[in-house]
């Protein structure tokens, strides 16, 4: 099988109107994929009598937790050891971050340790031009300071919400992309981003898979639609498909 095609998972978030995680799961399988990077709607992360139980429910419905987060690093060993105890439990190896600003260095020396000793990946997600972590400049400066146990998960629409090409962050840091949020964006006059099928707005699929497959990219490529919360199975399907056609 394209390996593409065997890493292909999506965000909970997509489904954050529908709190049952059974619920969620069944979704995920409507949606024709096996695989689910879950965040907080669906989980509270720092409660470990909870873990248990959500892991199985998505194990049950033959869903792989794939990945979780978008987690925040703040310098907090005890709760953020709970984020890596859930990724063990569950046999995920990929964390999407985000960082303290006011703790950076202190937040990056903690996160290094704890994922090498779980043996994790952490990707840090870039939120857009409104972002400290959302421009090359600062991931730059972010991985010249810091191990390869952290990098990048390259979220394509706010990538272009920096005014940046994905392709050209896959350029930057071909060695730190360990995961993609395919996400898509319009943009109102007013600069204003609005969610659409992955592959019907600004995003060039096919040259956007072109160039993973020249870094020979092995990690999850996970979906996220944000615009249909009520309704979210048909336009993840949609953008699937797009994304197939071009792989």
């Amino acid at each position: 099988m394209n390996k593409f095609l065997e890493n292909l998972g999506v965000q909970s978030y997509c489904f954050r109107n529908f709190k049952d995680n059974k619920v969620v799961a069944k979704m995920v399988k409507e949606t024709g994929l096996n695989k689910i990077e879950l965040c907080g709607v669906h989980i509270d992360f720092l409660d470990i009598s909870k873990f248990k139980e959500v892991i199985s429910i998505y194990k049950d419905e033959g869903v792989d937790i794939y990945s979780i987060g978008v987690q925040y690093f703040s310098n907090n060993e005890k709760n953020e050891r709970k984020y890596f105890e859930f990724v063990k439990m569950c046999g995920a190896r990929y964390i999407s971050a985000d960082f303290d600003i006011n703790k950076i260095f202190d937040c990056f020396k903690l996160a290094e340790k704890l994922a090498e000793e779980y043996d994790v990946k952490i990707a840090i997600h870039n939120h857009g031009g409104w972002h400290w972590l959302g421009n090359i400049q600062s991931l730059d400066y972010v991985f010249k300071n810091t191990s390869e146990r952290i990098g990048l998960c390259l979220d394509t629409a706010w990538a272009l919400d920096s005014r940046i090409e994905p392709v050209k962050m896959i350029e930057a840091f071909p060695e730190r992309i360990y995961s993609l949020h395919l996400k898509d964006f319009i943009f109102e006059r007013d600069r204003r981003p609005v969610d659409v099928v992955f592959g019907e707005g600004n995003i060039d699929i096919e040259k956007l898979v072109n160039k993973l497959k020249e870094i020979n990219f092995q990690g999850p490529l996970i979906f996220e639609y944000e615009g249909e919360p009520e309704n979210p199975v048909h336009p993840i399907k949609k953008g699937i498909e797009n994304f197939k056609k071009k792989i």
